[in-house]
């Protein structure tokens, strides 16, 4: 039995529902030490300006040009399976893009809330997190703010198996990865139809066709904070899970955001940022666009995603990840601040594909070279290899037909929002 004086002081005590429909609440004791704000720090006038003046788009929009640039590094497997994958998911997608045009097919029943009567629904379906707020739409992409159609959002957490994720970076944890995407498409389908079967409209924001930027609504409902790692941190699974969204018309009472302890417990933690390969992940937070946050270094992510496995390494070794929040809060309180599993092998050891190990301490080297990757929509990055070539001499009239001739495919194509975020 651990001595009293080892204890940290509780703030306060969050009570969660279990991890499965059916299972007894858990309880998440907070630390004096890591109490902080319910939710996101923000400042309101600032996110509000962005919104505003510079409103946020996809990244399947914004980074077009590595979004096609990865296909042609993948290995031959995850080739073949993201193939599949893309196969089996673009009816899903599809469905959920005309989704909120579907008249409801019951009648509704007025003056009584369904809150509940929904989110039953939902974790009898298998979503592990069920949340309600209002659509933000200062986190809404610019090539979707006319999209949204209804006001109240449902926050869905499917979460993906655990034992493949475990082996991250693997095509094993890959299945996992979008395997998941397959089943929570098809589930949230099946929510609208029934919110539909009570009377009301239903638009589901597919995972694979985001809105916006989904995490602060996931913040706002309850379900979670942002964590070091840049990914909704929940209580049973952490980051091991996919995020959909349906918006509606139906009468439901918003849920509050909560004090996990999260943004400071990730500030002593820090195990995702010391084991990122790409070291893409930073230590301190920032401000960003009116969010405290711990901002990751896109292009130093992207080139390890790509040519390892998806990677997921800060996903891989988030101990709320591993463990589970409840036990790690009450570890971290029973213990006097320790973080349960940090610099062991068991949260920390990660295999690349070539049988390399890394433990904790250990990380791989790539050079410079190895970051360089294509940026931008693809425009942007035609037009930048189109500049160097003007640099090193006239192009001829040959390589300018090409270059006009790919530019014209880019404008007839459009753009797409559709893609893993």
């Amino acid at each position: 039995m651990l001595k009293e004086e080892a204890r940290e002081k509780v703030s306060h005590v969050v009570t969660r529902p279990g991890r499965k429909h059916g299972d007894a609440d858990v309880q998440i004791p907070v630390a004096e030490a890591l109490a902080t704000v319910p939710g996101i720090p923000l400042k309101e006038e600032d996110v509000a300006f962005y919104s505003r003046v510079y409103p946020i788009e996809s990244q399947n929009i914004e980074k077009a040009a590595d979004r096609e640039w990865v296909w042609t590094v993948y290995t031959e497997d995850i080739l073949k399976y993201r193939t599949r994958h893309d196969e089996l998911n673009e009816p899903l997608v599809s469905a959920a893009a005309v989704s909120g045009n579907i008249e409801p097919t019951g009648t509704a029943e007025q003056g009584v809330d369904l809150t509940e009567m929904i989110r039953l629904k939902g974790r009898e379906l298998g979503f592990g997190e069920v949340g309600f707020t209002k659509f933000d739409h200062k986190y809404a992409y610019a090539s979707k703010k006319r999209w949204v159609k209804y006001e109240h959002t449902i926050c869905l957490a499917l979460e993906q198996d655990y034992a493949q994720t475990q082996s991250i970076p693997s095509l094993n944890a890959e299945f996992a990865h979008f395997g998941t995407y397959e089943v929570e498409g098809a589930l949230a389908l099946d929510m609208a139809d029934y919110i539909r079967s009570l009377g009301y409209h239903a638009q589901v924001h597919s995972p694979n066709d985001n809105s916006g930027a989904y995490i602060p609504m996931f913040v706002a409902a309850g379900l979670g904070q942002l964590g070091a790692n840049g990914q909704l941190l929940s209580p049973h699974f952490g980051s091991r899970a996919r995020l959909a969204m349906i918006t509606t018309d139906a009468p439901i009472t918003y849920d509050e955001p909560i004090d996990y302890g999260i943004h400071q417990f990730c500030q002593e933690c820090q195990v995702c940022v010391n084991r990122c390969p790409g070291r893409a992940l930073v230590k301190q937070k920032v401000w960003w666009r009116g969010a405290e946050k711990n901002k990751l270094i896109y292009e130093r992510c992207r080139p390890v995603m790509a040519r390892y496995d998806g990677c997921g390494i800060c996903m891989k070794v988030c101990p709320i990840q591993k463990y589970g929040m409840p036990v790690v809060m009450k570890y971290y309180v029973e213990t006097g601040g320790e973080i349960l599993g940090k610099n062991t092998d068991n949260l920390e050891g990660f295999e690349f594909d070539d049988g390399t190990y890394f433990g904790p301490g250990q990380l791989p080297q790539f050079d410079r070279q190895f970051f360089d990757i294509p940026h931008g929509t693809k425009s942007d990055w035609l037009f930048e290899q189109f500049k160097d070539k003007l640099n090193d001499n006239m192009p001829s009239t040959e390589e300018i037909m090409d270059f006009a001739v790919e530019l014209k495919k880019i404008v007839d194509e459009g753009h797409t929002t559709r893609g893993d975020e």
